[in-house]
Order: C-alpha cells, then structure tokens, then sequence
C-alpha cells in the first residue's frame, strides 16, 4: 500500500525530531578560572553533609586565590576605578565570612552539645569527632582574621559615602563587622570553650559512670 506524500514527509520530520530528542547533545564546555566563576559553584543544602561542607570549602578557598574577572563580569555594575576597588575588597571579606560559615556547619556536623552520664560507652567515638569539631572551629579565627582585614579596608575614608548598591549584603556586612556587632571571634571562643568542657567531661567518665 504506497501511502500519500505529505504523509511520508510527516513520519519523515517526525523521525527527524525524534532524533534529534535521543542522540546526545555535546555538552558545551565551562571554564572555571575567576574569583566569579568559583563563587557561584558555591551552594548551601538544606542539609548539608560532611562532603558538601567540604566541597563548598573547597570552591571558596580556590576563590580566594583565583583572580578577578573583568570589571564587566562584576557581580554588581562597576562604574568606576574607585567602585572596583571597593568590590574587591567587599569580595574577599564575603568569601572568608562564608568559609567561616562553612568551617562552623562542618564542625557541629560532629560536635555534641553536652555530654551526659550514658555517653561512656561510646566515648571514644564521641572524642574522636569532637577532635574534628574543634579542628574545624579553630580554622575559622584565619578566615575571621581576613574578613576583618579586608572589611576595613573596604570601610576607609577614600570611599567616603560611597555604597554599593547592588552589593547591599556585602555591605552590611562591612557594617557590621567594623561596628563590633559582628564577631565570629566570639562565636568561635564560645564554641571552642563549651566544646572543651564535654571533652573534659567524656574523658572523666568510666565503666562506672552508667
């Protein structure tokens, strides 16, 4: 049975299209080389697991090192020399904040609250990952030290009332940092001397502590 032309050059597209849908496409090629491009592998998970806090460390510490993409690349529009100063400034306060933000969900990732009476079975297990926790806690006064840094930089008086206004995070937290109402050098001292009082308390228990 020879079936009508336009019905042959129907199943013919058709055929096209379903080809077109089932033959891989090449996938296009992505350079990750600016302090831009590394940011933006950065993500935050609902919950986040050890591997994802490390992941993201690890994107922030290569964006800490990398260089700055053309002004144009900008996260926000740069109009001036003076404005691109500020935002490489504003750029790495940002990053170090975020690798202490990361360094502290890795560390309450394996630290316990409190230790009571019946954590004397498992305390080893409970003091090696407080080991971890408090490694992790200790790397965040590094990233505070630069965060501080570059926060005052980004607030000299050369920039007088200059604000960036598609950066207004950033720049709050610019703010907040050189006003004292943003510490995480009192945070970190908190957490690193409550968590030194349940290692004490681990390491006193015995077999007749339950």
């Amino acid at each position: 049975m020879k079936f009508p032309a336009k019905l042959n050059r129907l199943k013919f597209i058709l055929a096209l299209i379903l080809a077109a849908i089932l033959v891989p496409q090449k996938a296009q090629s992505y350079m990750v080389k600016y302090k831009e491009d590394y940011l933006k592998l950065y993500h935050v998970h609902y919950s986040q697991l050890p591997d994802d806090c490390i992941e993201n460390i690890y994107w922030l510490e290569q964006a800490a090192k990398a260089d700055f993409a053309n002004p144009l690349y900008a996260y926000t529009k740069i109009e001036n020399e003076l404005q691109w100063e500020k935002y490489r400034y504003l750029f790495q306060m940002h990053i170090n904040l975020k690798l202490i933000e990361q360094h502290l969900r890795l560390g309450r990732i394996y630290d316990k609250k409190a230790a009571v009476f019946y954590d004397a079975p498992w305390k080893d297990e409970y003091l090696r990952n407080l080991e971890k926790a408090k490694s992790c806690y200790t790397a965040g006064y590094t990233y505070w030290k630069e965060a501080e840094l570059w926060a005052e930089k980004a607030g000299s008086k050369k920039f007088g009332f200059m604000y960036i206004t598609g950066l207004q995070n950033w720049e709050d937290e610019r703010e907040r940092i050189n006003t004292g109402k943003l510490s995480y050098k009192n945070i970190l001292n908190r957490e690193l001397s409550r968590l030194d009082k349940v290692i004490s308390d681990l390491v006193a228990m015995n077999s007749k502590s339950y």
